[in-house]
């Protein structure tokens, strides 16, 4: 049955091989630490702006002209009260001047907080810098107000233009830095996040015992900061079957990844307790129904289970594209998909057929997610398709790839034929058996 195809997800163009693709804090976080963030005030070669927040801003001993360090004169914005400097705290201010002494909105003249007016300040504008004006015998507190989460602080009755001047620029260069430097650990925590889902996601296979070669290619779709819901597992059962397993989460974020993770982790608990079929698949979706954060969410599966001897496999398709077989003196073919059941959390009760498929005495069977079969062709709309998947991998076989190299290959062409990176993730996993001397 047609089943909804799962939502495009994002994150940094990274490749890796098999459970290898951990997200570098060395290249586009530095980047974008050093570009700024979104809302935060432009610098490159605009002139200087900075919005004075003072209940009496006439009597204010500032000097009138203040210049930047290339002669330019620094813009003056003033404001009575909060209310006020929420409507000219646009983007192109760049500093805010605050009196610590103007009352914050909704508190009297006796308050115990007397850095109540920064904080409110602070929480309006996060990502501007912010100068504490205090009166000169009232140090402490400017040097309190830096600590909450001022820039720096100046008294009121030692300011002049020159002084002025340079604080604003010391200001905003310190604010500029802080905040690289925190979207800089940022990024580490979530490299650090996405090691830990990866190794959910992407596990050691478990193939102890077995003459089943195992290569498996996982690339991240373009601008994404984690990694997707794309898994798969890979084990063998103490009576000598080997069990396979890939899938997609639909949806993108760290909810949908952490659901990859426990769908993965109950599938390889629930095949090594001797389930597979439609049994499996339905205590799987019951693990969906139960963990998912929003109803919508489904997730598509293949599972194949290789029989002791090699030559049979079971196969069971939950909204997934069908496995590749290929076999020596043989085109590669997709395995039947006739009997394809809807993907996992779309049918309360749905029915998961297993059907019999013989592989022969030596093969490569493939499994992998869509992003490998909906990349584009060209510059027009058309997209690679499972034909046209087919016909790459046929080609790639007969010019004698096999394994890692061919799961390389493929992906490598598959992002050459879309032009550049993939909007989706890429997940491969190849089975192959050559048969003993």
């Amino acid at each position: 049955m047609p089943v909804p195809v799962p939502r495009q997800r994002a994150i940094p163009a990274v490749e890796s091989g098999q459970a290898q693709a951990g997200s570098a804090v060395g290249g586009p976080l530095e980047e974008e630490a050093i570009r700024g963030e979104p809302g935060a005030p432009a610098l490159a070669g605009a002139a200087l702006t900075l919005l004075l927040i003072e209940d009496d801003p006439a009597g204010s001993p500032i000097v009138p002209e203040l210049l930047d360090s290339a002669g330019k004169p620094i813009r003056v914005r003033t404001a009575r009260n909060l209310t006020e400097a929420g409507r000219l705290l646009t983007d192109d201010v760049h500093c805010i001047l605050l009196d610590l002494a103007l009352p914050a909105p909704g508190r009297s003249g006796d308050d115990d907080d007397e850095l109540a007016v920064l904080k409110h300040v602070l929480e309006l504008a996060p990502r501007h810098a912010v100068l504490a004006l205090t009166a000169s015998n009232d140090a402490e507190r400017g040097a309190e107000a830096v600590r909450v989460g001022a820039q720096d602080y100046l008294f009121r009755d030692e300011l002049d233009g020159r002084l002025l001047s340079r604080a604003i620029r010391y200001a905003v260069e310190r604010k500029r830095s802080e905040s690289a430097e925190r979207r800089l650990a940022e990024g580490r925590l979530r490299a650090q996040e996405n090691r830990r889902l990866e190794r959910g996601l992407l596990p050691t296979p478990l193939l102890e015992g077995s003459s089943l070669r195992f290569a498996a290619r996982y690339r991240p779709g373009r601008s994404r900061a984690l990694l997707g819901g794309d898994f798969y597992d890979t084990v063998r059962t103490p009576d000598g079957t080997v069990h396979a397993m890939i899938g997609d989460v639909s949806g993108h974020g760290p909810d949908e990844a952490a659901l990859g993770v426990e769908l993965r982790i109950a599938w390889r608990a629930l095949t090594l307790a001797g389930l597979c079929g439609d049994e499996l698949l339905g205590t799987l979706q019951e693990v969906l129904e139960h963990e998912r954060s929003d109803e919508e969410i489904f997730a598509t599966l293949c599972t194949v289970d290789i029989s002791p001897d090699g030559r049979w496999a079971g196969l069971c398709l939950a909204g997934h594209p069908s496995p590749l077989l290929a076999r020596p003196g043989c085109p590669a073919r997709l395995l039947p998909y006739d009997n394809n059941g809807p993907a996992l959390g779309l049918l309360p009760g749905a029915r998961w057929p297993r059907m019999q498929v013989e592989l022969g005495a030596e093969w490569s069977l493939m499994l992998y997610t869509d992003g490998l079969i909906e990349g584009r062709i060209g510059e027009g709309g058309e997209r690679l398709g499972q034909d046209g998947m087919v016909r790459m991998i046929r080609r790639q076989f007969a010019e004698g790839l096999r394994g890692e190299n061919l799961l390389r290959a493929a992906v490598h062409e598959v992002r050459d034929l879309n032009g550049g990176e993939l909007t989706d993730d890429v997940a491969v996993l190849l089975l192959d058996r050559t048969p003993q001397p």
